[in-house]
């Protein structure tokens, strides 16, 4: 469990946030420094990076982030999506609106979800397994507070939230499969265009997510996860996807032209959903993985003509 994701230490916490906010917008480096060394102990290789975390917060201070704005906006993305001929793996959009007070319940099916279109995993999103028994009215108000955050982003200094105009979309509700509490969800790691790991989230709950790791041929790969309260290690088998040749096909087209992308994919009885593209996992202080992992994903990583 990190600072931020919980309401009580969110209020404890609440005036170093917000020096925390303001650094992230105005002093990025110095924001990045003091929480790496806070997380890791150590200070971070920027200028000259090594390992996954490093590369990332390298990409996100120093180098041109204008087209992570368009992908982390889960609206504008699926017009890349289609651009990359891939528009068969989007989830069907149910409805868009700039304001809570405009969703058209009445529109929608018996289950859907709604999202804002700028959220960086801090829970902006509301599933509704039945709509008759939604109340629609505190549904508005918490998402109008959603649309109305201020310094998305700030916190971890990742600038792709900045530019994104907020809104929020509907779409079509996916169903977990069968003994899953969620979704699986396939965070398919690429670099320079190529597939290399596909990390599992599982049966997520409020205060936990079960994580695996696996090579691309499927074997389990644990030993490069440090699992703790918040990300065990999903100890149940998870069988191999019947088309994870496909998965990673769909997943390096989307990650094709960028050094360093988590493709993010769900996969349900044989067919591929793209689910969301990730530039700054935890902001580049990915504390989940072994320092071997992290280092043999940064060796991947080819900033040459990023410098």
């Amino acid at each position: 469990m990190h600072v931020t994701t919980r309401k009580s230490t969110q209020i404890f916490f609440s005036p170093l946030i917000k020096v925390c906010n303001w650094l992230g917008e105005h002093s990025p480096v110095t924001m990045v420094k003091l929480r790496y060394v806070a997380r890791f102990k150590k200070f971070p290789h920027l200028k000259h990076p090594r390992d996954l975390n490093e590369k990332i917060l390298y990409l996100k201070l120093f180098t041109d982030t204008t087209e992570w704005t368009r992908l982390a906006d889960k609206y504008r993305v699926r017009e890349f999506v289609k651009e990359r001929g891939l528009e068969e793996c989007l989830v069907d959009l149910l409805g868009v609106w700039d304001n809570a007070a405009d969703i058209d319940f009445g529109s929608l099916p018996k289950s859907f979800i709604l999202k804002t279109n700028n959220g960086c995993g801090k829970g902006t999103n509301m599933i509704v397994p039945d709509k008759d028994a939604l109340n629609k009215d505190a549904a508005r108000k918490i998402i109008d507070t959603w649309l109305h955050l201020k310094h998305i982003g700030a916190l971890s200094a990742e600038p792709q939230y900045k530019g994104i105009k907020p809104c929020v979309i509907a779409e079509a509700l996916l169903p977990a499969e069968e003994g899953q509490k969620s979704l699986v969800d396939y965070k398919v790691w690429c670099f320079n265009g190529k597939a290399s790991y596909i990390m599992t989230c599982t049966n997520r709950e409020k205060l936990s997510t079960r994580l695996n790791l696996f090579d691309l041929d499927w074997n389990p790969v644990p030993q490069y996860l440090k699992p703790s309260s918040y990300y065990p290690v999903e100890t149940e088998t998870i069988d191999k996807p019947l088309n994870l040749d496909r998965m990673i096909e769909v997943a390096e087209k989307l990650s094709s032209g960028f050094p360093c992308v988590r493709v993010d994919l769900y996969n349900l009885k044989g067919k591929v959903y793209f689910g969301e593209m990730t530039f700054t996992s935890l902001g580049g202080m990915m504390d989940y993985y072994t320092p071997e992992f992290l280092m043999k994903c940064g060796e991947m990583i080819d900033l040459r003509d990023k410098a």
